[in-house]
């Protein structure tokens, strides 16, 4: 017997659970497929004794758009957690972001003019005039000390590449605060969801019929087999969806090592810290339990390794280098031919989105079918 949907929504992310949210609203039937066994994407969080578990890296929501926070908050209420990570560089550990803390600590000063001295020697010293680097630009931004310690081996094991090799635009500033405040976002709202993540996502696809371990393509195969649809919401990689026929897009990949300790309390003492030395291969270990100010018995961490994504492998973030860039608007070509298909979400898009961005992008994608896209 034939099935028949208004929308196929590729990805139960939380793109595609907006969209599908709002669809349902207005009374459209929708039809969500996903080639992982569970919901929510990225923002996915399992239930480890009473600990909300984010299986892939810390996920602190944040925004400054109160239309959005008020959105989400639909779904669920929001503790206070502020994040505030911590860095280790050997026996040193720092406050992030780069702050009053970090300065003192650094080099044994407790004024911002002291600071500020330190770091405008730094930088006339070295005489940078134009950076032809990422490493020449984040030195004439922060000077020798801060980019030594706490920038130069993360972001080496983040790009997978020499700081000397990356483009200088990678960092375009770096957020310097002459204040002794932790906080690492400047966003006015900001929390983890009590319930965890997947219980967001789970409300948003209420009413939608839900396909797991399905690969789009594979399901296009059996659209003969009794299921069709008017359009596409697609939200897996863009070159993907087109064979990558102009050529691979590049991303970032990421490993994550879990470590369930049942019988250890607190293994850090805070729900990030980062690893800033190259030598250590994993940028950060999360301790979950921390979001939610220690609720849960014993512990979980999750140590967190950056690596090269090749097929099979998830991807995480675009790299968007001047060549991506370019094959990118190739691809958008690509798109705009394509009749009754929307792009959306980080791979979709091949942008790097905030969750608060995600769902502002989701919303503008209703309003654009509301016109049609």
């Amino acid at each position: 017997m034939e099935k028949h949907y208004d929308y196929l929504v590729v990805g139960a992310g939380l793109f595609g659970a907006v969209f599908t949210y709002e669809m349902k609203k207005q009374g459209k039937t929708v039809l969500v497929i996903d080639r992982r066994e569970h919901i929510a994407g990225n923002v996915y969080t399992s239930m480890v004794r009473g600990i909300h578990v984010h299986e892939y890296g810390a996920h602190i929501f944040h925004t400054s758009d109160q239309k959005i926070w008020e959105y989400i908050g639909q779904f669920a209420e929001f503790n206070h957690f502020v994040n505030s990570p911590m860095a280790i560089y050997g026996n040193e550990i720092y406050n992030l972001p780069f702050n009053m803390n970090t300065f003192s600590r650094l080099w044994n000063i407790k004024t911002p003019a002291e600071a500020k001295t330190r770091i405008t020697q730094q930088i006339e010293q070295l005489g940078i005039k134009e950076p032809a680097n990422l490493e020449e630009q984040a030195l004439s931004l922060v000077g020798t000390d801060v980019y030594e310690k706490l920038i130069k081996g993360y972001t080496e094991k983040q790009w997978g590449r020499d700081c000397r090799e990356l483009p200088a635009f990678i960092i375009k500033r770096v957020p310097l605060r002459f204040t002794y405040d932790n906080n690492y976002f400047t966003d006015r709202y900001q929390g983890i969801p009590i319930g965890g993540y997947t219980a967001i996502v789970s409300r948003m696809l209420e009413g939608a019929e839900v396909m797991l371990k399905t690969d789009y393509k594979e399901f296009k195969s059996r659209q003969g087999q009794g299921i069709t649809y008017d359009k596409v919401v697609y939200t897996g990689m863009i070159d993907e969806y087109f064979d990558h026929c102009l050529g691979n897009l590049e991303y970032r990949s990421l490993y994550f090592e879990k470590e369930d300790l049942p019988d250890v309390e607190n293994f850090q003492g805070n729900a990030v810290i980062n690893y800033t030395e190259k030598e250590i291969p994993y940028t950060r270990i999360i301790e979950h339990k921390h979001f939610e100010f220690g609720i849960g018995h014993g512990t979980v961490i999750t140590r967190e390794y950056p690596m090269t994504w090749t097929p099979g492998k998830e991807p995480y973030y675009p790299v968007n280098d001047q060549k991506n860039t370019a094959l990118f608007e190739q691809y958008q070509k690509l798109a705009a031919k394509e009749k009754n298909v929307l792009f959306g979400g980080r791979l979709g898009q091949y942008k790097y989105y905030d969750m608060d961005k995600v769902i502002r992008a989701a919303l503008d994608a209703v309003e654009l079918e509301g016109r049609g896209f």
